[in-house]
């Protein structure tokens, strides 16, 4: 997989994608990860890449030029599966969005910042818009940090269980079922007997009422 990301403050990414299992993902050569500063892209002496709104009203929005300079230079050799633009009014993102996108070969990443983007760079090349919430944060970047790892850990050999990714939480509707390690008595508390039965058709019987249980107490709109 390959994904590349537009942002107007790179540095902003460098810490997420170089650690941990997306750092993995990467050196095992199975995604590769491109971040485009839209700075050098910019118009003028001083690389002018926002200006003010047609109509008034604060805050300065992405210009159109730039960003469909730098969009029609990397179309001219890749072909994006997705044109993912982060903004609090895109569809709130999922597990089953991130499934999806796993699946998917080339991604493209637009990340906002200021007041947005011109509306016209959504209306001709964006294909999704996503949301991780109702909230509103300074740009895109993390937004997009947080899409990107969780597509990178469903593909196939970047963890290093691959079955670890079927049983986290939303990947049935349901979230998950508590989890225990040694040692098996702490501080008067003890792990549930079951776990240590070896009867693992029980445990699996357990772990499903446990996770259900859980779904019905603390997000009951996912079994709606």
């Amino acid at each position: 997989m390959r994904i590349d990301i537009i942002s107007v403050i790179p540095e902003l990414l460098e810490s997420p994608f170089n650690h941990s299992i997306t750092k993995r993902g990467i050196e095992k050569g199975l995604c590769e990860i491109h971040i485009h500063d839209l700075r050098e892209y910019g118009i003028g002496k001083y690389r002018q890449v926002d200006d003010y709104q047609f109509g008034g009203g604060a805050g300065m929005v992405l210009m159109c030029e730039p960003l469909a300079n730098l969009i029609d230079q990397l179309q001219s050799t890749i072909a994006y599966d997705e044109i993912i633009f982060m903004t609090p009014d895109g569809k709130p993102f999922k597990q089953s969005a991130a499934n999806q996108l796993s699946l998917k070969k080339n991604l493209l990443v637009i990340c906002g910042h200021y007041k947005g983007i011109d509306e016209r760079i959504r209306q001709k090349y964006v294909t999704l818009e996503i949301s991780i919430g109702d909230y509103v944060l300074t740009g895109g970047e993390l937004a997009a940090a947080v899409v990107i790892d969780s597509v990178i850990r469903l593909l196939p050999g970047v963890l290093g269980d691959e079955t670890s990714a079927l049983s986290d939480s939303f990947q049935d509707s349901l979230l998950s079922p508590p989890v225990y390690t040694r040692p098996q008595e702490w501080r008067g508390l003890s792990v549930p007997e079951i776990l240590t039965s070896g009867n693992f058709p029980k445990i699996e019987e357990w772990r499903f009422d446990q996770a259900l249980s859980r779904t019905k107490k603390r997000r009951p709109d996912l079994l709606d």
